[in-house]
C-alpha cells in the first residue's frame, strides 16, 4: 500500500508525473503551494504527487516523533547514517513510481524531486531504479550511500538528469557537503546542473525559476 500522499493535477488526464518528498518534520503539505509558481501553462498536464513520511523518532530531536524518512542521529547529517530507513524509503518511493505506472504515467515520463532528507532519498532511489525515468531534482540535500552508489546504481538512468539547488549559507545541510555530493555523482559519470543560491536552508523565487527552466526542458 503506497503511502498516503496529497495530489494535484494541474490538468485532466495528466501523462507526466512528479513525485517530491518533503524535509524532516514537514509533510506532504509543504510544496503544495510551489505548484501554482512552478507550473508553466504551456506544460501539458501533470500529476504532483507529495506523500506523507512515516511518523519515527528522531534522534537528532531528542527522539521526538516526527515525519521523517530515515533517523538522523547528530549534526554530523552525512555520519552515522541510517542506511535500514533509508532503504525502507527508497522502497515506499519505489512503490508510488510503480503506482503511477499503473495509472498510465511512463517512467521516462516521471520526475523525483525532494527537499533535504527527501532530496536524499530521490537521490539515492533515482540512480538505483530499474528503468529510466525523467529526472531528479534535489534541494538542499546530499547524496546518501554514497559509498554504495557506483555497486548498485542502475544502467538505466546512468543519463538522467539531476537539477541540485542549495543554498550558500545553509546551517542545516552545509553548501560544501552539497558541492562534495555534486562531485560524487559528477565522478561516477553522472552530469548534475549545480545551482547554488544566497539563502540558508529553504527554497527561493531565482530556484523555482531555474527549475521552471529545467522542469520544461525535460517536459517537451
Amino acid at each position: 500500500m503506497p503511502l498516503p500522499a496529497v495530489e494535484i493535477e494541474t490538468a485532466p488526464n495528466p501523462q507526466h508525473a512528479v513525485i517530491w518528498l518533503h524535509g524532516l518534520g514537514a509533510d506532504g503539505h509543504d510544496f503544495e503551494p510551489i505548484v501554482p509558481e512552478l507550473v508553466d501553462r504551456s506544460w501539458p498536464a501533470l500529476r504532483f504527487v507529495f506523500p506523507h513520511a512515516p511518523v519515527r523518532p528522531v534522534t537528532v530531536n531528542g527522539g521526538m516523533p516526527m515525519r521523517a524518512w530515515y533517523d538522523i542521529s547528530g549534526m554530523e547529517i552525512a555520519q552515522k547514517q541510517d542506511e535500514a530507513g533509508m532503504r525502507a524509503s527508497i522502497v515506499q518511493l519505489e512503490e508510488l513510481i510503480e503506482r503511477e505506472r499503473t495509472r498510465g504515467v511512463a517512467g521516462a515520463n516521471i520526475v523525483l524531486a525532494g527537499f533535504s532528507q527527501g532530496g536524499a532519498i530521490v537521490l539515492a532511489a533515482g540512480v538505483r531504479h530499474a528503468q529510466a525515468l525523467a529526472g531528479i531534482i534535489a534541494l538542499s540535500t546530499y547524496l546518501p550511500l554514497a559509498e554504495k552508489t557506483a555497486a548498485e546504481a542502475a544502467a538505466a538512468n546512468r543519463a538522467i538528469p539531476i537539477f541540485m539547488g542549495h543554498g550558500t549559507v545553509d546551517p542545516i545541510v552545509p553548501y560544501r557537503l552539497g558541492e562534495i555530493s555534486r562531485d560524487a555523482l559528477q565522478h561516477l559519470g553522472y552530469a548534475p546542473e549545480w545551482h547554488g543560491y544566497p539563502m540558508a536552508h529553504q527554497v527561493c523565487a531565482d530556484e523555482i525559476a531555474d527549475l521552471r527552466h529545467w522542469l520544461g526542458a525535460r517536459l517537451r
